[in-house]
């Protein structure tokens, strides 16, 4: 089986990793791929945004499955050009894609769909904004986001008026996110505990995935700047077997009903964001592929074959039967440059990976590397991910932290509670 993966980070990594443990012969392929992939598959050297060149090149190549893993590619509409060909492709088209792709397009999807969500408004232009934070009906603290794509920076928790402001300048200007910054959000702030839902789906049917929770701040407690993710955890110990069944029932199906109701079905991997509050749970955003970093917990655990679950879906004929799980428990500590998510510097040794690949329950897992000379080199924000597992959480949290331990560049950092239950459980988005 022949197989394309689009994408370069630590999620391509883990889903290469799970891909090579498929028992049947597979040839993959990963563009552009990384250092890391590489030691797994052929890399291609094409941008995951050149969604022209992609096609052409999957096309001219035949073949059998395409699995796309960031969202620009997808909201650029890589699916549709694949897809027309013939060639099955795991995730979405692009008008599906909308759903991570504009937030007032998911807003209003929700809307429409009676999905619940955070009360809500759109704005344009800076002054229209402008005089409704000046208004009586402003009720801070309130939260405001870019509409398109920001590489998870389009959201400020505004606390105050000329934070809102400010922010909706910036926005709405062009200067923090060009394009995708206009039109925005504004949507009241909730307050509860933050939660990651995951389903395969086929277009009609949906397969949740285990439970699981990450970590976005960047210091511990929950403290300092949101980032792409500092660590996760699997399972969530706050999502349970109830819990997990009203979410696919109010909010999965749903959503898929409703895109194949409007011509749009959604083949691929859904993630729903959620704030569980006093008042129920609420939906805080749609993405259309795996996260990062829960991807490096979620996909170690699967007792079975994600090959075959990743080509059912593309299919649209997955099994109604639910993915078995293995019951440890999964921990991944992410460990990033001096400086993020701010500036940061590239080029910097690595040392220790392999001793901390070589420890029992242990896996690396590879965001922001490359291999010259037989060493690694950091070469980005968030550099590795490293994931352990064990009977019980404890377990695992000791196993994860001692593997970090031995993998030292200068200025690296990392959170040192994740999954800890000294974690603060109320959160505001």
């Amino acid at each position: 089986m022949k197989i394309l993966l689009v994408g370069a980070g630590g999620r391509e990594d883990t889903l290469a990793w799970a891909l090579s443990q498929h028992p049947r012969d597979i040839v993959l392929h990963a563009c552009p791929g990384s250092s890391s992939i590489g030691r797994r598959a052929t890399r291609i050297d094409l941008s995951p945004s050149d969604v022209g060149g992609i096609a052409r090149h999957a096309i001219a190549e035949r073949y059998d499955l395409v699995i796309v893993g960031p969202e620009t590619p997808l909201v650029l509409g890589l699916a549709d050009r694949v897809g027309d060909a013939g060639i099955p492709v795991f995730g979405p088209r692009a008008a599906a894609a909308r759903l991570e792709g504009s937030k007032a397009f998911s807003k209003s999807f929700m809307d429409r769909h009676r999905i619940p969500t955070a009360a809500w408004r759109r704005f344009d232009d800076a002054a229209t904004a402008r005089r409704w934070f000046e208004s009586v009906e402003a009720r801070f603290p309130l939260v405001v986001k870019a509409d398109g794509l920001a590489a998870g920076k389009g959201v400020v928790i505004a606390d105050d008026r000329a934070t809102a402001i400010a922010a909706a300048d910036e926005m709405l200007s062009g200067r923090a996110f060009g394009s995708a910054g206009i039109p925005i959000i504004v949507e009241e702030c909730l307050v509860g505990r933050e939660a990651s839902f995951f389903a395969i789906c086929d277009g009609e049917r949906a397969l949740p995935l285990a439970t699981c929770e990450d970590f976005k701040r960047i210091g511990d407690g929950d403290r300092g700047p949101n980032t792409g993710g500092m660590g996760s955890r699997s399972p969530a110990p706050h999502l349970d077997d109830a819990l997990s069944a009203t979410v696919l029932r109010t909010v999965v199906q749903p959503t898929l009903a409703g895109l194949a109701a409007d011509g749009q079905p959604f083949r691929g991997v859904l993630y729903v964001g959620l704030m569980l509050t006093a008042d129920g749970l609420r939906v805080l955003e749609f993405n259309v592929r795996f996260g990062d970093p829960e991807t490096q917990v979620l996909i170690p655990r699967l007792d079975g074959d994600w090959l075959e679950t990743f080509a059912d879906a593309a299919a649209g004929r997955l099994s109604s039967r639910p993915l078995r799980w293995h019951p440890n428990h999964a921990v991944c500590v992410v460990l990033a440059s001096e400086g993020y998510p701010g500036p940061f510097k590239r080029g910097l040794p690595i040392e220790g990976i392999d001793q901390a690949e070589s420890m029992a329950d242990v896996l690396v897992f590879h965001s922001g590397t490359r291999r010259v000379d037989g060493r690694w080199w950091t070469d980005g924000g968030r550099v590795v991910s490293v994931t352990a597992s064990g009977p019980e959480i404890d377990v695992a949290r000791t196993r994860v932290y001692a593997a970090v331990e031995r993998i030292h560049w200068p200025g690296a950092q990392w959170r040192r509670d994740i999954a800890s239950e000294r974690n603060p459980d109320p959160g505001a988005a």
